[in-house]
């Protein structure tokens, strides 16, 4: 059968990055020194909020009461615990005086008041109901990080005992300040986890040290010039601290997908006799093309957060689309200057070649082991293409079942008990939340804006007064033509009540205008933000997923299979999500406090990382098998061979990335917990269920329509579409004439010979 090579030619591309190496390599050594000058202390500069919708009805009224009423609007609390004396003894009451004044005097600290300096109908609401502890609350003046400075210098001498009674600080602030500083702690703890299990996984997969070094290398790379990016972003956009560990996660996951991807295929051309360059040529026309398509895939699926308005979410995309595009960049441009320099020492340090030398059990034990993989994973497609049905339906099943918990999703907002038990903040919240009259932050909020004479003013108080599921409404106070009423729901802050509440309090008519906000409030904002964005977000990842992959394919019936199965391959993920962290099964274990529910953000964010990964892998194993087909024109051999080929590749990136993740949601802040959880089971699911089960039993049943395409598509993909190997085979060729076992002999020759290379 004669075979022709269609491919574009990207032999200029191959000089490109091949021709000055040291100089390539000397270049990126001085652009990460500059990416470490730029990116050094990010982390300072990044947020911990951004769950709202700048442009929601509650976000412009929380602005607006800041403005108008500061000393209204507390975010520090400080817990005064009496010991088991009474709030009321005069030895309290005297200490917490002084502590009050000595806050007021504080810079940037207003609006200061007290348990033992209110008036009567508000002080109730500050003394914990069995009397042992009140509270003093103030606010913060300034932006986010000017407020963390504040509260830095002035904490340290009102934490802890004064006298006869004992000091804790709380507070909006105060969660928001402890999260950053524990989201910092826990990134460098996980990378020093991650690093070095991921270069013992490496030189396992690789069996040369030398060779599972370079991939740490474009991780390192891609990881610092993205935290430069994130870094000239905060001059001009706020920015999460969240991103931060989604940029550690990604980098190094990533570049171990894309250089063990490179590095085999450039071990296999070495070993097949090329020299180095000839072997660049090969492993960029190939596998460098496959890590182009891969990153498109997975910089689309994140760049869909850039359409939802809470920068929570676009810190993800700027983020996640910087740290793919530096670690594909880096691995089609760093790692084959390194590795024409390399050439054979890419083996240097070969602990299979040790083996060898050590053993007299076999001649080859490597290449064995790498025949007998190969051999498993044939085994596997076999199995699974014989009973394609079973597999299909039976893998179906079991991934809706797990999926199942989600239909039981309440969302909610991130407070704080994202934190540890044990953090202060989250004990102050804590305490307020069992031991006080109403809620911490359960309160709504009404903004009244335009001239109203009191007795307006009392007959819409009154109204509200009367709705469902109002306990009580305090208010208004005046300033001016504005003022503003708190309304205190029944049960919880954020549940249905309180909800429906916002709705009814908007509904209601009052001769001024009305803007609503609370905790509930923004929760109600939020989630319609995201309704209102989502199908975008969704036609956007679907579409250009499907036109990137029909340009790799040129098959319409592949990209609709991918992504129909890549959304199924996450059912897991988000059922494992809800059945653990929002019912609090194994928070003992996982050590997390759970609210009851899913903050709202977490799903999209997750959906896209997890949707991206998940293509990732999955053009890696369609670029193989229709490589294979276009050179033999054999669907099911096709198949076969592709599975055999990427099967272990694809397993050891996973492992490899779900090691990261894993190391990730060890965090102590539950967001980051569920994150790095959440992605990492999602990521095993995918390649060892969906890749290695559900892919080649569709396919099986599909047949040789998989690769259909109408005229005119197929013209388009003639001219502007690519692939790896040459036109498909004609059905005569190769149809029952080329024996299966051939194909299996030689490819498992190749593994020996890859092998000994």
């Amino acid at each position: 059968m004669t075979e022709v090579n269609r491919t574009p030619r990207v032999g200029g591309w191959t000089r490109f990055v091949t021709a000055r190496p040291r100089l390539s390599l000397l270049a990126a050594l001085v652009l990460t020194a500059l990416a470490v000058l730029a990116g050094s202390g990010v982390a300072d500069r990044l947020g911990s909020g951004g769950w709202e919708d700048p442009a929601a009805e509650s976000t412009y009224a929380t602005q607006a009461l800041e403005r108008a009423f500061p000393d209204s609007q507390p975010n520090l609390v400080l817990l005064v615990g009496a010991g088991g004396a009474s709030v009321d003894d005069p030895a309290v009451a005297a200490e917490a005086n002084r502590l009050t004044e000595r806050l007021a005097a504080e810079p940037g600290v207003v609006g200061v008041g007290s348990y033992w300096r209110a008036d009567p109908a508000a002080a109730p609401a500050l003394r914990a109901t069995d009397g042992h502890e009140a509270l003093i609350a103030a606010r913060i003046t300034g932006d986010e990080k000017a407020m963390g400075k504040t509260l830095d210098r002035i904490a340290p001498s009102y934490r802890g005992a004064h006298g006869p009674v004992e000091v804790k600080i709380g507070g909006i602030v105060a969660v928001r300040h402890e999260m950053q500083t524990t989201i910092q702690e826990d990134l460098v703890r996980a990378e020093l986890i991650a690093l070095p299990i991921t270069l013992i996984l490496l030189v396992m997969v690789f069996g040369s040290a030398v060779a599972a070094l370079l991939p740490l290398g474009i991780g390192i790379v891609a990881i610092l010039g993205t935290n430069a990016i994130l870094s000239g972003l905060t001059a001009f956009t706020d920015v999460s601290v969240f991103a931060m560990n989604l940029t550690t996660a990604l980098g190094l996951g990533l570049a171990v997908d894309y250089a063990l991807f490179i590095v085999r295929r450039f071990r296999e051309e070495l070993a097949a006799g090329a020299d180095s360059r000839t072997a660049i040529g090969t492993t960029l026309r190939t596998a460098g093309r496959t890590v182009l398509f891969s990153a498109l895939t997975v910089a689309v699926s994140l760049a869909a957060m850039l359409v939802f308005p809470q920068y929570f979410l676009r810190s993800f995309a700027y983020a996640g689309v910087a740290v793919v595009l530096l670690a594909a960049a880096a691995a089609l441009i760093l790692l084959p200057a390194a590795l024409v320099l390399l050439g054979d020492r890419v083996n240097a340090l070969d602990l299979r070649r040790a083996f060898r030398r050590r053993t007299t059990k076999a001649a080859d034990p490597g290449a064995a082991g790498a025949e007998e993989g190969g051999k498993g994973w044939g085994r596997t497609a076999d199995l699974v293409m014989r009973r394609a049905p079973f597999f299909a339906l039976g893998t179906t099943a079991v991934l809706v079942l797990l999926g199942l918990p989600f239909l039981g999703v309440k969302f909610g907002t991130a407070d704080d008990r994202q934190l540890p038990s044990s953090a202060e903040s989250h004990v102050v919240q804590q305490h307020i939340r069992d031991g006080f009259p109403g809620s911490p932050g359960g309160g709504l909020e009404i903004l009244a804006e335009g001239r109203a004479t009191p007795a307006q003013y009392a007959d819409y108080k009154q109204r509200i007064a009367a709705l469902p599921e109002v306990v009580r409404v305090d208010g208004p106070l005046v300033n001016g033509d504005t003022a503003y009423f708190t309304v205190l729901p029944e049960g919880e802050a954020v549940d249905e009540a309180a909800q429906g509440l916002v709705g009814d309090l908007r509904a209601t008519e009052a001769p001024f205008d009305t803007r609503v906000t609370g905790t509930a409030a923004v929760l109600v904002d939020s989630k319609h933000a995201i309704g209102a964005q989502l199908p975008w977000a969704l036609a956007f990842i679907a579409i250009v997923t499907l036109l990137l992959v029909f340009l790799l394919t040129g098959s319409v019936l592949v990209p609709l299979q991918a992504v129909l199965l890549n959304a199924l391959s996450l059912t897991a993920m988000f059922g494992a999500v809800v059945w653990v962290f929002q019912d609090g099964h194994l928070s003992g274990l996982l050590g997390f406090t759970s609210p009851g529910s899913i903050e709202t953000t977490l799903p999209v964010l997750m959906f896209c990382i997890a949707f991206g990964l998940s293509m990732d892998y999955g053009v890696f194993l369609l670029s193989r098998i229709k490589e294979e087909y276009d050179r033999t024109g054999d669907h099911d051999r096709a198949v076969r061979l592709g599975l055999t080929r990427t099967g272990g590749l694809i397993t050891a990136a996973a492992v490899i990335l779900a090691v990261v993740m894993v190391a990730i949601g060890t965090s102590r802040v539950t967001n980051t917990k569920m994150l790095g959880l959440g992605i990492a089971l999602a990521v095993v699911m995918d390649a060892m269920v969906v890749r290695s089960l559900l892919v080649p039993a569709i396919m099986r049943l599909t047949g040789r329509a998989t690769w259909w395409a109408p005229a005119p598509l197929r013209r388009f993909h003639d001219r502007f579409g690519v692939s790896e190997g040459g036109p498909a085979a004609p059905a005569e060729e190769t149809s029952g004439e080329e024996p299966l076992d051939e194909v299996r002999e030689a490819e498992e020759t190749r593994d020996k010979a890859a092998t000994r290379g």
